[in-house]
């Protein structure tokens, strides 16, 4: 699949018109999947001018996800973006059981997949490239790979991804600048690169330096409003306000999400929760902020809004 697709075009424009949004999966407080919630959710979301929708990935569960939910979470998504944005829904675990989330997801209408980090084993680098020749050579969909945990490429394994037919970029969750430096030199013109750290924006700016400008941000899924003033801000070059944001938000952000592990999916539900959006609880294994950690994150919430003359 040449990397000048229409997929890839249109994922391109969009990861230097706006940030990439990874939209929640909305539950009952039963546990039970809300298409409803996810349909509200998601639909807020789009009206923020993302440059994709990225749907059930990592902000949104995917691993807590059965088939039929997924199915569900991808169809809602696609229905929401109406092709206005690129929709990339994520699939994961072995080979053989990301095949079967890529064929729903090809019958859903998605335009691209993320190939979500294998389950839990190390692996060579030949096994990696080979996860994705297997899955690529099952889906007609467009693949962008995810190196973060256990999957690290070379830059010679990078080369050949590149080669492997539907393999369009590159999601980076290591924040290993040196690695991923290589990485841009070593493929073609055209492939597509994106940051992919927690609370992305924290790092935009080394990213950019590398030539990684584009990122996705878990920020927007709860305030769109600050994600977007700093992308606006990062594209003026108003380091003033980029820096303000940084040090009274995104940086006590941070430090609120690694008191706890698996916070940095449950607390932007719970953020998106005081903003009065119905997505409900997150599933276990993760567990939802208490009651000081829910005061604390309201506090800053507050703050950040105030920095961009919004509010809770």
């Amino acid at each position: 699949m040449s990397l000048d697709t229409e997929t890839a075009r249109r994922l391109r424009d969009g990861m230097a018109k706006g940030v990439l949004s990874f939209p929640l999966t909305s539950f009952h407080g039963d546990g039970s999947l809300d298409p409803e919630g996810c349909r509200a959710h998601v639909a807020a979301q789009l009206a923020t001018a993302p440059g994709a929708v990225f749907p059930a990935c990592g902000t949104g569960e995917f691993f807590s996800l059965d088939e039929d939910e997924y199915r569900q979470v991808v169809t809602i998504a696609v229905e929401e973006a109406d092709g206005r944005v690129p929709v990339v829904a994520g699939a994961g675990y072995g080979w053989a059981q990301a095949v079967r989330f890529a064929r729903i997801a090809e019958e859903a209408g998605a335009d691209a997949l993320l190939v979500l980090p294998h389950y839990l084993v190390a692996a060579p680098q030949d096994g990696l490239v080979a996860q994705l020749e297997q899955i690529a050579a099952r889906t007609r969909l467009p693949l962008i790979a995810y190196q973060r945990g256990q999957v690290a490429f070379t830059a010679d394994s990078l080369k050949r991804i590149a080669g492997i037919p539907n393999v369009i970029g590159l999601k980076d969750g290591h924040s290993d600048l040196d690695r991923l430096q290589r990485l841009t030199l070593a493929a073609p013109e055209g492939f597509l690169f994106f940051n992919g750290a927690s609370t992305a924006e924290i790092q935009a700016r080394a990213y950019a330096t590398v030539g990684v400008p584009a990122y996705s941000s878990a920020v927007h899924a709860f305030a769109p409003e600050i994600a977007n003033a700093f992308f606006t801000a990062l594209q003026k070059e108003d380091l003033a306000t980029a820096e303000t944001l940084l040090r009274d938000f995104y940086v006590p952000f941070v430090e609120l999400r690694d008191r706890v592990p698996g916070y940095a999916v449950s607390l932007v539900k719970a953020a998106a929760r005081l903003r009065g959006c119905p997505v409900g609880p997150v599933r276990a294994p993760l567990t939802d902020p208490s009651a000081a950690d829910l005061a604390d994150l309201e506090a800053l919430l507050t703050t950040g809004l105030d920095l961009v003359g919004a509010s809770l």
